[in-house]
């Protein structure tokens, strides 16, 4: 589910429609540039870097609050955040810049059309998530009483799954436990996949993060129910348990926030 595995690797829908889009547009443009012009290898160049660069840029600034406090984090292009209409400004400029013929910059719209076709359906159909209901579990919990991810809340809910050995989970275990302290009604489940509670009270210990409900799955129940690969995973759930969107992969904090906003409409 919005995952797409080749041998050991794992691809969120995002990251695969992204890939494979771009595979489109790199291999048209290089039949151009065989068939019609040499023109074309400098304008495909310039349009998938330049591309990447201007729609990552316009999402950090369209979403500053979340990155004033840590710059650095614009780099982290691996969490996803992109503003794609602005490629179309790159696709202008360098057509100007290199293609300069009338011919030829009609020529450019194919390669274009078809990168942002074929992203656009795989990303759909990749992306696609089932309502499933919450499965029938309890799980055992760092302090407090079992919990049962199918009894009723009446909230919306975020369930993380994470593991301390997870570069990726360890690094976004601080944005959620921000998210839990700002977003007081909607509950936040972190559940750890395969480890003991001596293991995971260090890890938080460690890094000074508090949160209200660490579980413990430790057969890995919960992706299998959701048919998920790889970790970690972040699943949005309505007020009535059924899933809204799954994420794969270390997910950014203005995606948490946009999920949530999701969630409570």
């Amino acid at each position: 589910m919005n995952a797409i595995e080749l041998g050991p690797i794992v691809l969120s829908g995002e990251r695969f429609s992204i890939l494979l889009g771009m595979l489109v547009f790199m291999l048209a443009s290089g039949w151009l540039a065989v068939r019609i012009s040499p023109r074309f290898n400098p304008w495909s160049t310039t349009v998938a870097l330049g591309g990447l660069v201007i729609a990552r840029l316009a999402h950090v600034i369209d979403h500053w609050d979340y990155f004033h406090a840590d710059p650095l984090r614009a780099f982290a292009v691996w969490q996803g955040g992109f503003d794609w209409p602005w490629v179309l400004l790159v696709v202008i400029v360098a057509s100007m810049v290199f293609l300069r013929d009338r011919r030829l910059m009609a020529w450019a719209v194919a390669p274009t059309a078809a990168a942002a076709l074929v992203w656009n359906v795989a990303y759909q159909l990749a992306s696609a998530t089932e309502a499933l209901p919450p499965p029938p579990l309890t799980l055992a919990a760092l302090s407090g009483p079992l919990v049962d991810l199918a009894a009723p809340v009446d909230q919306p809910t975020v369930i993380n799954l994470w593991a301390t050995w997870c570069p990726p989970c360890r690094r976004e275990m601080p944005a959620l436990a921000q998210a839990e302290a700002r977003h007081r009604d909607v509950r936040f489940l972190f559940v750890n996949q395969g480890e003991g509670a001596e293991n995971a009270s260090r890890f938080l210990a460690t890094e000074g993060l508090r949160l209200k409900h660490v579980l413990f799955d430790d057969t890995m129940a919960v992706p299998r129910h959701y048919g998920t690969a790889g970790i970690p995973v972040t699943l949005f759930l309505h007020a009535d348990g059924r899933l809204a969107k799954a994420h794969m992969g270390e997910i950014a904090p203005e995606q948490i926030d946009a999920e949530i906003r999701r969630l409570e409409r």
